[in-house]
């Protein structure tokens, strides 16, 4: 046999003949050039397709034939058909080995009839089918989501269950989602303390004793302040000569009052709470006695409702609080600061689905400072943050709400402080104990609503401050105003002029640049009402005519 620029001798043509197979050396080669296909023909199943070479072919390779194969008719001409759905290539050259056709061979279902049927089926749809290694592709555009799953629909029942579809359509105008995120909570709690206290003195030098139960002392008993009262001669009172004696005179009682007798009470407030004191003479001792009563009820009620819009398939955050510097130590006295944010913060990826419906991953949390779980550092006091957070991915249906999560607490704490044995008398071991009672009930929701959202004219916006009017000084300093206007007034907008006399309007498409040298171009006359257009500032005003009639952008009342 005879390769290329060479002739075998029979020694290698004895070997072929016999199956077996040497090797022979051959001269290296300078270079190995490597032919990829350079065109891609896409044939349905059954069906053929004529290629027409521009040179004579003496070789044809078919990679696989059970996809598809060739028949040759003339050295220029050969037919491609598809036998099975699948992917092959075919490759043709000439004597010299050069080749002139190449190509990549796909092979599916009414492929040839894809295309066609969407075309008629979805004419404002662009859409491209590509069948790949026994799929079939969809690429392009459509105009909403459900425009995608019918497209995918129509493709899966024309190609068959054999062949897999798979959708890779986007729609022409990105959607975005709305999301409300509402926070309601309710947190109640109820505080009781019940103390005893108890103080005597004893004049006489006799047995005193005391009780302290509560948290604070009840109060202090003195003498009373003989200094501002009269002092009157008593020498008669105690048969004694006239001007043998002299004593304070109290008018209340009518009568002298020897020094250092008597007894004055005075009571200490309690920090907290309600206090009911008691005080006199008991067996001769001067009795002080305090019984703290402490009850505090307290409700809050917080409800937060954040909003944020996003892009389909993006991640939007918003945060309404702010942050806190925290020192941290980082050794050898060296402090840095690092910020912690607090408040409201919201976070949320949206996904619309082909149905419709919009996969949420959602991540609200509401967090405020708490300075009762603080620490000290360095004299500075650090607060801690009380948290409320959820993570959750949900799916739902434009303008439906969803519960993401909840939280109902209910926490009782009940303590006694007592003397040792004394405390556990009946009745009179009252008097040795102090009890606290806390209760606290928390109750939160977090209620999630996404909603399928288009933008609208700006003019269409209602706004907080709509109809707000600053004071004047007038109104501000003699009448103590702080804001005027209305609720429910508009507020200045970018407006058109109203088109005057007989010349056409410019239209709302048009540059808006007033030239007080001369007037307008006359053009058709458009709608005013065309959305999403740039408006130019007011311009000076400059004299004209009454009657002139150039139409300019202006702010002013709609």
């Amino acid at each position: 046999m005879r390769l290329r620029g060479k002739t075998l001798g029979a020694p290698l043509a004895m070997a072929a003949m016999v199956g077996m197979t040497i090797a022979v050396p051959m001269p290296a080669l300078a270079q190995t050039v490597e032919a990829a296909p350079r065109s891609m023909v896409q044939i349905a199943t059954g069906r053929g397709r004529m290629i027409t070479l521009n040179a004579p072919m003496s070789d044809i390779f078919v990679a696989d034939p059970s996809i598809a194969d060739v028949q040759v008719r003339s050295p220029t001409q050969l037919w491609v058909f598809g036998k099975k759905p699948g992917e092959t290539t075919v490759y043709a050259t000439t004597k010299s080995g050069k080749v002139i056709y190449s190509a990549t061979v796909r092979i599916g279902n009414n492929f040839d009839s894809v295309q066609s049927m969407l075309g008629i089926a979805m004419p404002e749809a662009q859409i491209t089918a590509t069948p790949m290694n026994g799929l079939i592709l969809l690429t392009g555009t459509v105009a909403a989501p459900e425009d995608a799953a019918e497209a995918e629909r129509l493709v899966q029942a024309f190609v068959g269950t054999d062949t897999k579809v798979l959708s890779r359509l986007k729609t022409a105008t990105p959607l975005q989602v709305n999301l409300q995120v509402r926070f309601a909570e309710v947190s109640r709690n109820f505080v009781k303390n019940i103390g005893v206290n108890l103080m005597t003195r004893d004049t006489t030098g006799g047995f005193q004793f005391g009780l302290s139960s509560g948290q604070r002392l009840p109060g202090t008993i003195g003498t009373p302040d003989l200094s501002n009262l009269p002092r009157l001669d008593a020498s008669s009172r105690f048969g004694l000569p006239a001007g043998s004696l002299t004593l304070p005179f109290d008018p209340a009682r009518g009568d002298f009052v020897l020094p250092g007798t008597g007894s004055t009470y005075q009571f200490n407030r309690p920090t907290t709470g309600n206090a009911l004191n008691f005080a006199g003479k008991l067996l001769g001792l001067d009795v002080l006695s305090a019984l703290d009563l402490g009850e505090r009820i307290g409700q809050v009620t917080t409800l937060t409702n954040p909003n944020l819009t996003a892009l389909s398939g993006e991640t939007s955050t918003f945060l309404a609080g702010g942050e806190i510097p925290i020192p941290i130590s980082q050794g050898l006295g060296a402090i840095s600061v690092e910020y912690k944010q607090f408040g409201v913060s919201l976070a949320y990826t949206p996904t619309v689905l082909s149905d419709g419906r919009i996969s949420l991953r959602v991540r609200p949390e509401v967090s405020q400072l708490n300075y009762q779980n603080g620490v000290q550092m360095g004299g500075t006091i650090v607060p801690g943050i009380s948290t409320r957070r959820a993570e959750t991915t949900v799916e739902l249906g434009s303008g439906q709400s969803f519960v993401i999560a909840g939280l109902l607490q209910n926490t009782h704490d009940n303590s006694i402080d007592k003397t040792p044995g004394l405390g556990d008398v009946p009745v009179l071991g009252a008097l040795f104990r102090s009890n606290a009672f806390q209760r606290g009930e928390t109750e939160l929701v977090i209620v999630v609503t996404p909603y399928l959202v288009k933008p609208v004219n700006a003019n269409e916006v209602v706004l907080p401050t709509d109809g707000y009017k600053a004071p004047t000084d007038l109104e501000r300093v003699f009448l103590g105003e702080l804001g005027g206007g209305k609720t429910g007034l508009d507020r200045p907008k970018p407006r058109m002029a109203a088109p005057s006399g007989g010349e056409p309007s410019v239209g709302a498409a048009s540059p808006l640049t007033p030239e007080p040298q001369q007037a307008p171009a006359p053009q058709p006359q458009q709608p005013l009402a065309t959305p999403a257009l740039p408006v130019q500032p007011a311009a000076k005003d400059t004299k004209r005519k009454k009657g002139s009639a150039s139409a300019a952008p202006g702010f002013g009342f709609n």
